[in-house]
C-alpha cells in the first residue's frame, strides 16, 4: 500500500460537495488539497475551515491532485469531468452520471483510455440498511418505493427522475438484476420547469414489478422501499436505517427488526472510492452502472412525455 497521502479535490462545494470535502479532510491516508467552486466566497470560507486551497477554476486542480469528487449540476458533469479524466485524474461523479447517454459514454470511454477510476455516486448502495437486507432479497416479486422530500431549491436543472428517483432506479437494477421490459410513467411539473413529482411502474423480464414514486415537493421526508417475495416481506427505511423482516411461520406472521450497523453512507462511499484507487480495482459503482440507471431514467421521462400527449390529445370528432 502506498504511504503517501492520496491528494484529492472537490469541485462544487454546495450542500453535497461540502460534505465530500469535510469527509476527505478527516480521512486517514487522504489529503484534501483544494475545494473549487464558481462562488469564490463559498470556496474561500470552506477552505479556511478545512485548511486547504480555495479555487474558482477547476483547471487549476490539474497537476496537484490525483482524484476529484465532482458535485456540480448534472448538466456540467461531462464538460468538467472529461478534461479531468484526460489528465489522468480519478473521478467520483455525483449521480446521475450525466444528462445524456452520449455524455455518459464519453466519460466511460475516457476513463478507460486513461486507466482512471470512474465511480458514480449512487450513495444508497452504501446505506447500512440495504446492506443488512440484501442477502434476504433473493427473488423479488413486487417492490414499492417512495422517495419524498421538500423542495430543495437546487438540482432542479433536471427532472425529479434524474434528481431523486435515479437513486432507486440504480437500486432496483442492482437488486432485481433483470431487464426492464415495460415502463409506464406519469409526472407533473409544479415549482420547476420539469417534473417535480412522478410515478413509474416497471415490469422486469423476471416477472418482478416495481412501483416507484418520487417527489421533491412533499411536506415530509420519506425514503423507503418495500420488497415482497414468495416467502417474506422486507421494509427498508433509508433515512432511519431500519429494516423489518416479516415472514410466515406456520399460521402466523413473524416480524423482526434486522440488526443494522448504522453508518454514514457517504463516508463509506468515499472510502470505497479511495480503496479502488489505492488497490487499482474497479469501483463499487462503475460508469456502466451509472449509464444503466441513466438509460432507465431517460426511458421513464420518455414514457411521461407519451402519457402527457395522450392526456392532452383532443377528442376525435365523430360525424353522424
Amino acid at each position: 500500500m502506498p504511504t503517501a497521502p492520496l491528494r484529492v479535490g472537490v469541485v462544487g462545494v454546495g450542500h453535497l460537495g461540502r460534505r465530500h470535502a469535510e469527509i476527505y479532510a478527516s480521512m486517514p491516508g487522504v489529503r484534501l488539497v483544494a475545494v473549487c467552486d464558481a462562488d469564490a466566497t463559498r470556496a474561500t470560507m470552506l477552505a479556511h475551515t478545512l485548511r486547504c486551497q480555495a479555487l474558482t477554476d477547476y483547471h487549476d486542480l490539474m497537476g496537484s491532485v490525483e482524484a476529484v469528487s465532482l458535485a456540480v449540476p448534472t448538466s456540467l458533469h461531462a464538460s468538467i469531468g472529461l478534461p479531468l479524466l484526460r489528465q489522468g485524474i480519478h473521478l467520483l461523479i455525483e449521480k446521475p452520471i450525466a444528462t445524456s447517454l452520449a455524455h455518459a459514454d464519453a466519460l466511460i470511454r475516457t476513463a478507460a483510455q486513461g486507466g482512471c477510476v470512474l465511480h458514480i455516486g449512487h450513495v444508497e448502495r452504501f446505506n447500512a440498511a440495504i446492506r443488512a437486507a440484501k442477502h434476504h432479497l433473493t427473488h423479488p416479486r413486487f417492490i414499492e418505493v417512495h422517495r419524498l422530500s421538500p423542495y430543495p431549491f437546487r438540482g432542479t436543472d433536471v427532472s425529479v427522475i434524474l434528481d431523486v428517483m435515479i437513486h432507486d432506479l440504480d437500486l432496483l437494477l442492482w437488486l432485481v438484476r433483470s431487464r426492464v421490459t415495460r415502463v409506464e410513467a406519469l409526472g407533473v411539473p409544479v415549482l420547476s420547469p420539469s417534473e417535480d413529482i412522478a410515478n413509474a411502474r416497471l415490469v422486469f423480464a423476471s416477472g418482478c414489478v416495481a412501483n416507484v414514486t418520487a417527489s421533491r415537493i412533499s411536506d415530509e421526508m420519506l425514503r423507503r422501499i418495500r420488497v415482497f417475495q414468495k416467502d417474506r416481506y422486507l421494509s427498508i427505511d433509508f433515512k432511519t436505517q431500519d429494516v423489518e423482516l416479516a415472514r410466515r411461520v406456520e399460521r402466523s406472521v413473524h416480524r423482526v427488526k434486522l440488526p443494522v450497523n448504522q453508518r454514514p453512507p457517504l463516508q463509506d462511499e468515499l472510502a470505497s472510492f479511495v480503496r479502488a484507487i489505492r488497490r487499482k480495482r474497479p469501483p463499487a459503482i462503475s460508469g456502466a452502472d451509472g449509464r444503466a440507471a441513466l438509460a432507465l431514467a431517460l426511458r421513464i421521462e420518455q414514457a411521461m412525455r407519451r402519457s402527457r400527449k395522450t392526456v392532452h390529445r383532443p377528442p376525435s370528432t365523430v360525424h353522424h
